[in-house]
């Protein structure tokens, strides 16, 4: 069975990662061959095509991206959102890509910013191949926004979007809604939520009305991501062995819905209220961040910058006392598995796909949505509850059940060859 997953990138963003980790799991795991298509290479995985393999055609990627930003920028609310609505207008045509002419299976997963356009993926519809649609955020159902908050607009036609200067009952995000109809319609997708939240906020999407929607999360490798010596992964990094170390990682520290702030904040209370606590703590912040962004905070910070590497990231996790993950919206995050998965407990909000993966006060703390004093509650208790390494055993077993190569390849083989037979 040949299967091409589809993908904006191979390495930047969650989906990417995500969609790496699959291909790879099913391959170990079963006998499907997958090929991953992207507009962008910057890996050298040798499953990754990129479209844009000339000078040339790079330069084509660019500018789509360009394009697709201008082709908003008279609508957008203000500068804060650019990056969380996308109209689908500009893309490529892949449909005739020899990777997906030659697939018996085409999988999609993160597909904007120029890439796929709402016209490219009705024309892969119409190859009248069995196709699955992995959503990492909202966009697929929803007339251009990436995750709607506590709007349910995207239940009936969008229209009245909070993304937009001057939203109305036939704004783009209503017009853009009647394309995706329009192109999803008479051949339909499978859909898979990497978290049942978001598969639940599929089933009531009206896009989605009659389309087959599962519930499948992301792998990890259990093999590479593992518990190693606190001690040792410290010496390894150069940081301290007597200190509790609080880590927070994002690819873009400060972008607006990872919730940096309101981590500063609860830093900043932890601080003040628990004095005998705070004098043993120190920070690991790994990720793109500006200097004067991480000097406001109240610790010692340890600036681990930009991680590519996969074992210095797992080094990272390791070498933490706990992971924070205050993110204001969220599906199924990579970052808490892959510290789960090192044996390093998580506290987050109670928001999205999250509550799935953090058990309260078993495997790590679920905070109050955007509590800042719940979140600092929630560091204090783990690491004050966590000396005997009850909660990290727990951390690890809940990757071990749920998210481990082998599980979820058997989830994805026992699906694609359903919509095989019934082809």
């Amino acid at each position: 069975m040949n299967v091409v997953f589809i993908n904006t990138s191979d390495s930047s963003g969650g989906a990417a990662i995500a969609c790496s980790r699959l291909q790879k799991a099913l391959e170990k795991h079963s006998s499907i061959k997958g090929d991953i298509l992207v507009q962008e290479k910057k890996t050298e995985n040798p499953a990754v095509t990129t479209i844009a393999n000339t000078s040339l055609k790079k330069q084509f990627v660019w500018a789509r991206f360009i394009a697709e930003r201008l082709l908003f920028l008279p609508y957008e609310r203000s500068k804060e959102i650019r990056f969380l609505f996308n109209r689908g207008i500009v893309g490529v045509d892949i449909s005739k890509h020899p990777l997906v002419q030659n697939a018996d299976i085409i999988h999609l997963h993160w597909v904007n910013f120029g890439f796929l356009s709402t016209g490219s993926i009705k024309k892969l519809l119409a190859l009248g191949k069995p196709v699955v649609w992995t959503f990492h955020d909202m966009w697929p159902f929803t007339g251009g926004c990436h995750h709607s908050g506590e709007c349910e607009n995207y239940q009936i036609e969008c229209g009245n979007c909070k993304f937009l200067k001057n939203p109305g009952g036939n704004d783009i995000s209503r017009k853009d809604w009647f394309s995706k109809n329009s192109a999803y319609q008479p051949n339909h997708f499978t859909a898979v939520g990497c978290s049942q939240w978001l598969s639940k906020r599929a089933r009531n999407s009206s896009l989605l009305n009659g389309f087959k929607i599962e519930s499948i999360p992301n792998p990890i490798d259990i093999t590479v991501f593992s518990p190693i010596s606190k001690r040792e992964a410290r010496q390894q990094l150069n940081l301290p062995t007597d200190k509790h170390l609080i880590l927070f990682a994002a690819m873009r520290v400060n972008a607006l819905m990872k919730g940096f702030s309101y981590f500063q904040e609860a830093l900043i209370q932890l601080k003040n209220q628990h004095p005998e606590l705070s004098e043993n703590i120190e920070l690991l912040v790994f990720g793109q961040a500006e200097e004067e962004v991480l000097n406001q905070l109240p610790f010692k910070t340890h600036k681990l910058g930009h991680l590519s590497d996969v074992k210095q990231i797992v080094l990272s996790y390791n070498a933490a006392s706990v992971f924070v993950t205050p993110s204001l919206e969220e599906n199924l995050p990579n970052t808490i598995m892959e510290s789960f998965a090192c044996g390093t407990p998580a506290v987050g909000f109670n928001i999205g796909g999250i509550p799935e993966m953090i058990y309260h006060q078993q495997n790590g703390y679920l905070s109050e949505y955007k509590s800042v004093e719940s979140l600092a509650t929630g560091i204090q208790w783990v690491l004050e509850n966590n000396t005997d390494g009850e909660i990290s055993k727990k951390a690890r077993e809940k990757v071990l059940g749920s998210y481990a190569e082998n599980i979820v390849a058997s989830q994805y083989e026992t699906l694609y060859k359903s919509l095989l037979k019934n082809k």
